[in-house]
């Protein structure tokens, strides 16, 4: 055999060497079950650019009026009706466990949970998964605190969206302030400014 064909030979089997590598760390993201978890830590990645963390109010004109006609059941079953919830700024998400863009903004919420611990901000993380087990041991496994809610009866109409996560920020009047749909980071300097505004509304 020739030098040339040795060489050719080498490089083809080098070549399914490293096809056989990706298509097995294919092959265990997909039987592990974890498709959504590495999507989210890629989505993650690029959250860390900056890319997604511009916020701006919506414009009075455009503002509408929230409906607190809306109930929520937490993971030990106790209700809470967003009738409670009047005159509070309110941070609402809607997201689930098998949601790449949900899994990757996150961190930034929690991050923004822990940072607002003293304001008269209530979040309500709402999933959208059935499996109530599903979510309890998604929320442990990530170590997350702040409050996890499901919906326990119609959501109302202002809150619909095609996508999740979508996130609202509902503000001390009862007007819809903020709208998202989509993948954002919360903990951002321009999001916190926006909060802290509404908050010094009440002050």
């Amino acid at each position: 055999m020739s030098e040339k064909a040795k060489k050719k030979k080498k490089s083809t089997k080098r070549e399914f060497i490293e096809l056989g590598i990706i298509v097995g760390i294919f092959a265990f993201i997909f039987l592990t079950g974890i498709q959504s978890e590495v999507a989210g830590f890629l989505q993650r990645a690029v959250l860390e650019t900056g890319i997604h963390n511009g916020h701006e109010e919506i414009p009075v004109a455009e503002q509408s009026s929230a409906s607190y006609n809306f109930r929520l059941a937490d993971l030990e079953g106790n209700e809470l009706s967003l009738e409670e919830l009047k005159g509070k700024i309110v941070f609402m998400n809607f997201w689930a466990t098998w949601c790449p863009p949900c899994i990757a903004e996150m961190p930034s919420i929690q991050e923004l949970y822990d940072n607002t611990a003293d304001s008269n901000i209530i979040f309500l993380m709402i999933s959208t998964d059935e499996d109530e087990t599903k979510i309890r041991k998604f929320i442990e496994k990530k170590g997350y605190t702040f409050p996890v809610y499901r919906p326990a009866s119609v959501r109302p109409e202002v809150y619909s969206s095609n996508s999740i996560p979508t996130t609202f920020v509902i503000s001390l009047d009862g007007k819809i302030v903020y709208k998202n749909v989509g993948i954002a980071n919360y903990n951002s300097d321009s999001f916190k400014k926006l909060l802290s505004n509404l908050t010094k509304e009440s002050q």
